[in-house]
């Protein structure tokens, strides 16, 4: 008997040794494992926009085309106002008692069917005006998609290629209009290497806000996508 609750002394002993060793055990491997570190960029997306030369370009291009359809516009408002004169002038022959009746009914009809000239110039102009700036402002829409998307393309090899796991735009603005980043030490900030790496292509005079590319001027816009 004596042999008996020795062993028992001794097991439980044994048992009081093993617990804490399997508890500690166990509170290791249920520590979360530690999250991925991140490495995070920001770059002003539209400084390097502004800065792109072939934003440069396009906006030189478009405003060039937009001068061509003003100066169109121009001609056939004047063109409007020169029969818009001569129409007045065919009112006041047929309203001249001087001039024989024969002669009056003349000045009317001709007065018609010119007033009737500048309501087809009217509509026509009003046609032309609203068509340009639907054209305009798609070839615009079109151009900034295609340049963004470059842009966006270049950033997200280099981003690769540092080791970033996210790149903020720190020109982002929020739902509310204030800024989606609301601090940075400036530190990664890829703005400035990027405007350096699309410029590096750039031919002679691209960045000259003056200068108007031969082709992209006269060029229709893009399918859109």
């Amino acid at each position: 008997m004596k042999t008996f609750v020795n062993s028992l002394v001794a097991a439980a002993a044994l048992m009081g040794l093993a617990l804490p060793a399997w508890a500690a055990d166990q509170k290791i491997t249920a520590e979360p494992k530690t999250a991925v570190e991140q490495k995070i960029a920001t770059v002003d997306l539209n400084k390097v926009f502004t800065r792109y030369y072939k934003t440069v370009q396009s906006t030189a291009a478009i405003r060039a085309e937009a001068d061509d359809i003003e100066k169109e516009r121009a001609q056939m408002v004047d063109a409007e106002k020169k029969h818009k004169d001569e129409w007045q002038a065919l009112i006041e022959k047929a309203n001249d008692q001087a001039a024989s009746a024969e002669a009056r009914d003349r000045s009317t009809k001709d007065a018609k069917d010119k007033y009737a000239e500048l309501e087809a110039e009217d509509q026509a102009l009003t046609q032309f005006a609203r068509r340009a700036g639907t054209r305009l402002e798609e070839k615009k829409r079109q151009r900034t998609e295609d340049i963004v998307k470059e842009i966006l393309n270049v950033l997200a090899a280099d981003a690769k290629a540092g080791g970033y796991t996210l790149v903020f735009d720190s020109s982002g603005a929020s739902a509310n209009g204030t800024p989606a980043l609301l601090f940075s030490n400036g530190q990664n900030d890829l703005t400035d290497a990027l405007i350096k790496e699309l410029n590096a292509a750039a031919p002679a005079a691209s960045l000259d806000t003056n200068s108007v590319p031969a082709a992209s001027a006269t060029n229709s816009p893009p399918a859109a996508k």
